[in-house]
């Protein structure tokens, strides 16, 4: 029997982004997932939005897939804070296939990346009981067999805490086959702390199919809960880092941080950022603060470092105004 794997999508303003996510999960061939959907306190219509969907009504559209109606409707659980706060067991719907069931979360103000799947998280291992937990962006869409072989990857090893799939650009210049992230390595010696890793060769040199690496993109980040000692996302970061702060701590007890080549999603890079703030000096210094609280929190000798950390800061910015 295929192992429960709870997916916990985050989203903010972003419902036409949700849609198509939930469209291309829904028509996967894994068979044994529960989706939570964590909406934080948006203000675009998301819920009635959300609510259209699952009725059938609105009918999504992506260069990825065709719509399909046969699962709808489909059934929305809403749950509001007070309820998961109370200590009620809430019943899991049984009777219906993974597709055709929705639980979302509605959050009453914006809790950030962190602590609204935290949220959600919680509400999982409570009420689900899942072996795995997903967590995937809102702004992405999933190949039909990439949960099949994550999980089968996962099973296949013991030492294997985290992994992610294969990431590609939803769309670059008309493209979407260019990489967009395998994971990443940390160097705490230098700003930012971490690095993507976006070139691979020929996905069939690799043995089993898998790469090992530092981190995992909290984009698509699966955690196979069964076996870690299960640590939550650190909230003090709020948005960004968490992934790699995820990584580092479970590596500590031992486990691997995994891509896995043949299993691809597609990510529109950096739409969270931008709704968060539109003005790309103030995302730059947002991401700043974020990286240098990091940095702080995994180098021992943070001070020490901080001079060099602003020197390496200067050069990344200038080389992309000269850029320009």
């Amino acid at each position: 029997m295929n192992p429960q794997v709870a997916i916990i999508i985050l989203n903010w303003n972003g419902w036409p982004d949700t849609l198509e996510c939930l469209e291309s999960l829904f028509k996967i061939n894994y068979r044994n997932f529960e989706v939570i959907l964590v909406d934080n306190d948006s203000n675009d219509q998301s819920i009635q939005k959300i609510r259209e969907y699952c009725q059938g009504e609105i009918k999504v559209q992506s260069p990825f897939f065709q719509y399909q109606k046969n699962n709808k409707p489909i059934r929305l659980k809403i749950l509001t804070k007070n309820e998961l706060k109370s200590n009620i067991k809430i019943e899991k719907d049984l009777d219906l296939p993974s597709n055709q069931k929705l639980t979302l979360i509605k959050n009453d103000e914006n809790y950030g990346f962190a602590k609204g799947n935290n949220i959600a998280i919680k509400y999982a291992l409570k009420n689900l009981n899942p072996e795995y937990i997903f967590l995937l962006n809102n702004d992405t869409v999933v190949n039909p067999d990439f949960l099949t072989k994550m999980v089968q990857s996962a099973e296949e090893n013991v030492n294997f805490g985290i992994l992610g799939p294969l990431i590609y650009y939803y769309d670059w210049n008309g493209r979407n086959d260019v990489v967009a992230n395998l994971g990443g390595k940390v160097d705490i010696n230098r700003y930012p702390g971490y690095y993507d890793l976006i070139e691979v060769s020929n996905p069939e040199d690799y043995n089993n199919n898998i790469i090992e690496c530092d981190w995992v993109s909290g984009a698509a980040l699966m955690m196979k809960i069964r076996d870690i000692t299960f640590e939550y996302l650190n909230e003090k970061l709020f948005f960004g880092c968490e992934d790699i702060d995820l990584a580092i701590l479970l590596k500590k007890q031992g486990y691997k941080s995994i891509i896995v080549l043949n299993s691809h999603i597609w990510h529109k890079e950096g739409v969270s950022r931008k709704k968060r703030n539109s003005d790309s000096v103030k995302r730059a210094l947002m991401e700043i603060k974020s990286n240098l609280k990091f940095l702080k929190s995994h180098n021992n000798h943070y001070y020490w470092y901080l001079p060099l950390y602003f020197l390496q800061i200067v050069k990344i910015y200038l080389i992309v105004i000269l850029k320009r």
